[in-house]
């Protein structure tokens, strides 16, 4: 039964489910890179974390693979299936808003932000499995452009709690940042988290979504007061930001003028030669 009545055509599309090529092409790298780096840990104990884990000797002895390999290390099977299923649950929408290309560049912008941030924020002796970034830029992005998004608590906890999306990147910022002041020696994986939460924030606003930030507004209203100077006659001009000046001039004097004000004044003087060149 057709609910259009409409007769199907053989040049009508065939409606099919969106694939999510690159969140399974993601997670199924990060399958193949856990059983790889199992089997390593067991033969040959060590070497995942001297050669492969992200450190800063390894990029004073130049293993610059370190930032690929390490962009796939997890600390154990309980850190690999709770990045696997958060990167499972918000990528299938994120893949969806942003595209297979987009969702790819997020994945590893926020991986080797956040490798930049261990390097930058952590002592020289740790090292990173930094299989978290990636997901975490994912999630941030996630609550950047789906922020009043509900999620419900799990089965296990007995509150019936439900935290919006930005709620749950707030906690993750804080989070973050505990664990980089009381977790600082040995193999870490927490210290990627600031840089994904950065990277994914920042590219959800390069896209185009979130509300503006601070710097955009500030942009946005420099831009549109440009705009309105350069409309402005010199008689308008005067009238509306001359006067004034003039006024606090001669009650005050040319000393009571602040800095802003003085290029105000300067703008007038710009403004009355180019209008007397037009002429």
């Amino acid at each position: 039964m057709r609910l259009s009545g409409r007769k199907s055509s053989p040049f009508t599309p065939v409606w099919t489910r969106r694939q999510r090529v690159a969140l399974l092409a993601l997670i199924g790298a990060n399958v193949v890179a856990f059983v790889t780096q199992f089997f390593i840990d067991s033969y040959q104990a060590g070497m995942v974390r001297e050669y492969l884990g992200l450190s800063d000797v390894g990029v004073r002895s130049a293993y610059a693979w370190q930032f690929l390999t390490a962009v796939f290390l997890h600390a154990g099977v309980w850190h690999f299936a709770a990045n696997m299923l958060v990167l499972y649950l918000v990528g299938r929408d994120v893949e969806t808003i942003v595209g297979q290309r987009h969702f790819l560049l997020l994945y590893f912008s926020g991986a080797f932000a956040g490798e930049l941030g261990h390097l930058l924020l952590m002592p020289s002796q740790t090292v990173l499995y930094g299989g978290s970034g990636g997901v975490i830029a994912v999630l941030f992005a996630y609550a950047t452009i789906l922020p009043e998004i509900e999620f419900n608590a799990p089965p296990l906890v007995l509150l019936p709690l439900r935290l919006k999306a930005k709620h749950i990147a707030y906690a993750t910022v804080v989070v973050a940042a505990a664990l980089l002041m009381f977790d600082r020696f040995g193999t870490v994986t927490h210290s990627v988290y600031l840089g994904g939460c950065a990277a994914g924030w920042l590219y959800a606003h390069l896209l185009g979504f979130g509300r503006p930030s601070f710097v955009q507004r500030a942009l946005r209203q420099r831009r549109t007061a440009a705009e309105r100077y350069r409309a402005m006659t010199p008689e308008e001009f005067i009238a509306e930001q001359i006067d004034p000046l003039l006024d606090k001039i001669s009650r005050a004097g040319m000393q009571s003028l602040t800095r802003g004000e003085r290029r105000t004044l300067a703008k007038a003087r710009e403004k009355l030669t180019e209008h007397s060149a037009a002429h």
